[in-house]
């Protein structure tokens, strides 16, 4: 189907727009084509977010001077608009700021708020409130019914944004400055309601509120998002908190989690200490928080279980409303797949998990694979979230389990997960009254890593982040952050060449697939194989003496996506876009990568040592476009920085001294949009 932009209203002529330009824009769309921008050069660039990159657009079947039918091009110069920042207040609301489960902010204790002054701008609400530094997943989203604040000139919209975490910190028990609160403090999700500029399609933010997760016990380290087909934001809670662990078992040495559990429990809850809170229970972290966002800006939210329990980036859904994509973070990890029983509902449905069947190990490609689908069991949220909150589940009522070979280990299965290398058995019997089935079913779903390793499923990617779709070439991609650990160790099922700057894998969807036990798939978007993408495949080096660029910290060039993570497809654009986050180059950036022309281009850099974090394209919002993005975390470096202090040659700030007067000593970080220097970006259809 060809392309199309929106005719461009009598409005947008009267903002500025020629009678000309409407003409072009009501013709179809041969093409859209990112042109780069180059990478930060002085220290201002390094420190700041922004973009010099351009769109251009070509129609077709425009008629000339002469009425002969050619092309037109039209070039968009890019900008970034900042909608909000954390620490900053809207209607006196702190954006950022956390809360504890009775919607009472979380305080710095009186002796240490006039230390860390300049965090917040102002005392409204009786003290220095904590707040995140993090910012990840939006979802902008039109609402049918809601009201702008000001319908005369805008229309309305919402935006649903996370905060992952708060980072390294001062004044708060029982760490000292500087160390890092990553996990020990609650998440928290906020609805800004917004008002789109009728003519110019910018936005405003005009009221900003948290989002009350206390019926659902808190919010854990909420990283990416998605919008449902259904217009609901489906948000993410990674890196789930061991729940062995939690009843006293001891780790495995071996263990990723390294998560902080009581620290979580003491400042959200308020019982306990800090360092021996057990009111959080581990099984109600690590799930899917869908959202929905009222006509009147109030927000209700449930956390779906039948989606299974990992260290979730964020859930994909597939055009189908049922079929679900899920990367897991981390070292040790899988792939999963989940088939809703209704399109619209994922309340109830079943949970696969993949398994790698390596058909290339090329260094040069990244390797590829077939995929097997390994059913782990269906279940619904209210069956699984019974046995949580009604009969009291614990992981010792699931498994048996050792950290070393047990003295008979017939009956056990060794595996290797995130949560370390062990030996499990699955019990047959539990003071609970379980049968077989049922624990079988608690395993799958509350221990789904662990059960998918014990039938079987492959257990080793990597940093798995971001997934996406392609509608019409149903395709997906996933992004591995960094090829290592068990893609890397020549063991097991993934035996891939170690690369530091990432791969990125196509995923070709099919129908009529038939799981590892002969039945077929009730979906038509199953992946049958995992491809790398040559001209995404990171690089990494950091010898100085073949990298001239190693002794200022960029191992990774600047002409190839590094680490990738957040990971968006644009059906309209025909265009991925890229979010990276690595501390082997100085700065993060965002990419546009055409899926057709295999052109890569660089559209956006954030502040040295952040995160690029929060990607939504927007094709059509009411006759615009936009590219939504945030960072997070400015500062943090994984090695030294040569230009990190002031230059003793001639007293110039050098990068930490920027960054603390830009964005309020690193702890301000930004959400907004790339537009155009009016606003938007042209609607594409």
């Amino acid at each position: 189907m060809e392309l199309q932009v929106l005719a461009v209203s009598v409005a947008g002529v009267l903002s500025g727009l020629s009678l000309v330009q409407c003409a072009q824009a009501e013709l179809p769309v041969k093409s859209v084509e990112f042109i780069g921008m180059d990478p930060p050069a002085t220290l201002d660039e390094r420190t700041d977010i922004y973009t010099g990159a351009k769109m251009k657009v070509t129609y077709r079947n425009h008629r000339g001077q002469h009425g002969k039918k050619g092309t037109y091009e039209k070039v968009y110069d890019l900008e970034y608009h900042q909608l909000m920042a954390t620490t900053e207040e809207v209607n006196g609301k702190v954006v950022g700021g956390l809360f504890d489960v009775n919607g009472d902010p979380i305080l710095y204790p009186d002796e240490v708020a006039d230390e860390i002054g300049g965090e917040l701008k102002s005392n409204a609400l009786g003290g220095q409130q904590v707040t995140s530094d993090a910012p990840d997943g939006n979802s902008l989203m039109i609402i049918p019914g809601m009201r702008a604040a000001n319908p005369r000139k805008s229309r309305p919209l919402a935006l649903v944004t996370h905060y992952e975490y708060r980072g390294s910190t001062t004044g708060l028990p029982p760490l000292a400055e500087g160390e890092d609160y990553w996990s020990r403090l609650p998440a928290l999700m906020s609805l800004a309601l917004i008002d789109q500029n009728k003519r110019s399609g910018a936005l405003e933010v005009t009221d900003y509120n948290p989002i009350d997760f206390a019926k659902v016990y808190g919010g854990w380290i909420h990283c990416a998002a998605s919008l449902s087909p259904w217009n609901t934001h489906l948000g993410s809670e990674e890196y789930e908190p061991d729940a062995k662990t939690r009843e006293g078992i001891t780790a495995a040495s071996d263990s990723g989690d390294d998560t902080d559990i009581n620290s979580f429990s003491y400042y959200y809850f308020g019982t306990g200490t800090v360092e021996d809170s057990l009111t959080a229970n581990a099984y109600h972290y690590g799930l899917v928080p869908e959202v929905k966002v009222h006509r009147n800006g109030t927000t209700s939210v449930e956390k779906h279980y039948a989606l299974g329990r990992i260290a979730r980036e964020l859930a994909d859904v597939q055009p189908d409303g049922r079929t679900v994509y899920m990367g897991d973070d981390g070292g040790f990890t899988g792939l999963f797949l989940f088939v809703a029983d209704r399109r619209g509902n994922l309340s109830e449905g079943t949970l696969y998990a993949g398994k790698w069947q390596q058909t290339s190990a090329t260094g040069a490609d990244g390797g590829s694979a077939n995929l097997s689908w390994i059913r782990l069991g269906h279940a619904s949220d209210a069956e699984i979230k019974e046995m949580v909150d009604d009969q009291g589940i614990q992981f010792s009522e699931i498994f048996d389990v050792s950290n070393e070979k047990p003295a008979d280990p017939s009956s056990y299965t060794k595996l290797h997960t995130y949560m370390g290398t062990e030996w499990l058995r699955l019990r047959t019997s539990n003071g609970l009254g379980m049968s077989q089935e049922e624990i079988a079913k608690a395993a799958a779903f509350l221990e789904t890593r662990r059960y998918a390793a014990y039938l079987g499923a492959t257990t080793e990617f990597n940093k798995m982040e971001g997934v996406t779709h392609n509608a019409k070439d149903k395709k997906a991609y996933i992004v591995i952050s960094r090829v290592e650990g068990g893609m890397s160790d020549d063991e097991g099922d993934i035996r891939l060449a170690k690369n530091e700057g990432g791969a990125f894998y196509e995923l070709a969807l099919k129908r009529r697939v038939k799981d590892s036990d002969g039945h077929f798939i009730r979906s038509r978007y199953v992946a049958t194989d995992m491809v790398s993408m040559p001209a995404l495949l990171g690089s990494y080096d950091n010898d100085k003496n073949t990298n001239p660029d190693a002794a200022d910290g960029n191992y990774c060039p600047q002409d190839k996506v590094c680490d990738g993570d957040n990971l968006k497809y644009s059906e309209a654009m025909r265009t991925l876009f890229v979010g990276e986050d690595t501390g082997y180059r100085q700065n993060n950036y965002v990419w546009a990568y055409n899926v057709d022309t295999k052109k890569l281009s660089r559209i956006l850099s954030v502040p040295a040592g952040a995160e690029a974090t929060g990607l939504q394209v927007v094709d059509n919002y009411k006759g615009f476009a936009y590219i939504m993005g945030n960072f997070q975390h400015p500062g943090e470096f994984s090695d030294g920085n040569p230009d990190w202090e002031d230059n003793p040659e001639d007293g110039t700030p050098g990068i930490k001294i920027l960054l603390d007067e830009k964005w309020n000593n690193r702890l301000m970080t930004a959400i907004g949009y790339i537009g155009t220097e009016d606003g938007a970006l042209p609607a594409i259809k």
